[in-house]
């Protein structure tokens, strides 16, 4: 026989046993998963920071692979594809949850939660857990934790003095599109006035709008501090989303793995909503340098108000019973 037909045949029959031995062992073993991450913030964003802080917590076990500013799924979207399998990780917004799931639409109405202390108290409590575990039967996904995001603020052009909502009537004032967002503006007293974000900067300047709601790093990222009088600290959403991972990845991990990443998940999301606390009470001091006057209303009244006109409306049927009364109880 020929030595080296047989050396050729010895070898072609050991790498087809290596390679049978390789897809005997669970789909886990056999390399370092890639964990595709999608979320429209920049990665300019703390929570871009958040990210690369899990992707070095985990990479003894996974490979996160970022994929910022809507590049790889558009807003709205991307629970579809954790849900379709079609991504692992996502940065996704409460209402995206609501459109699906009414019940949670308790969790995007107007002063629900007064604080991001107040908002991870309800996460971590058994009321959240509540919350996640509906999530997790009915969408078939699982929510790893709130990622805060900074606190919504009332920004007006005129220099009237607001105090209870009554003082914002008939202020003309801009909220992103649709009937959720339209509501809470009405919730607050004001006139709401849909507007695209990127025309918001122009509609102060001409009187179009009187004035919008943001968190006070987009205020200075688009500016609107140029063309504005005050800034009301209404606080009138703690703006949140949700880290949130494919069921079918979750349940592939081990539970070890599933415990240290999830401990890696809480330690960056605690950091993120650190470095945005910072952020915010840095900003309100700038904003003063630049010559806005800066102070808080009656937050109890604008409370009072909007949660009576949350009660009253249609989507307020669908939230679990004596919910709110709990989530406003916590400490």
């Amino acid at each position: 026989m020929d030595v080296n037909a047989s050396m050729t045949r010895r070898s072609a029959l050991l790498a087809g046993a290596t390679l049978a031995a390789a897809y005997a062992l669970p789909a886990w073993a056999q390399a370092k998963p890639t964990l595709r991450f999608a979320a429209v913030f920049s990665d300019k964003d703390i929570r871009a920071g958040m990210i690369e802080m899990l992707m070095k917590d985990v990479e003894g076990d996974f490979k996160i692979e970022p994929f910022y500013n809507g590049s790889l799924f558009k807003q709205g979207t991307e629970l579809v594809a954790l849900q379709r399998n079609n991504l692992e990780l996502g940065n996704i917004a409460p209402q995206d949850i609501s459109n699906q799931l009414p019940a949670w639409s308790i969790l995007t109405s107007a002063y629900l939660f007064r604080d991001a202390d107040h908002l991870n108290a309800f996460f971590g409590s058994d009321l959240g857990a509540q919350m996640k575990k509906m999530v997790e039967d009915e969408l078939k996904v699982k929510i790893l934790g709130p990622t805060f995001f900074g606190t919504r603020q009332v920004g007006l052009k005129p220099k009237k003095k607001i105090t209870t909502p009554a003082d914002m009537a008939g202020v003309k004032l801009r909220m992103p599109g649709g009937d959720a967002w339209q509501f809470l503006g009405r919730s607050l007293g004001a006139n709401p006035t849909p507007m695209a974000y990127a025309e918001v900067y122009t509609g102060l300047q001409s009187g179009a709008i009187d004035g919008q709601d943001n968190p006070l790093p987009n205020v200075q990222n688009m500016k609107f501090y140029e063309v504005m009088s005050q800034i009301v600290l209404t606080s009138h959403l703690v703006g949140f989303d949700l880290l949130t991972i494919n069921l079918k990845t979750w349940q592939g991990m081990s539970p070890a793995q599933q415990k240290s990443f999830q401990a890696a998940v809480d330690k960056a999301i605690a950091w993120s909503a650190s470095e945005h606390l910072k952020r915010e009470a840095e900003l309100v001091d700038l904003f003063k340098k630049q010559g806005l006057e800066i102070y808080t209303p009656d937050v109890k009244a604008f409370r009072e108000h909007a949660q009576k006109m949350y009660l009253g409306s249609e989507q307020a049927k669908a939230w679990p019973a004596g919910m709110l009364d709990k989530i406003n109880a916590l400490k």
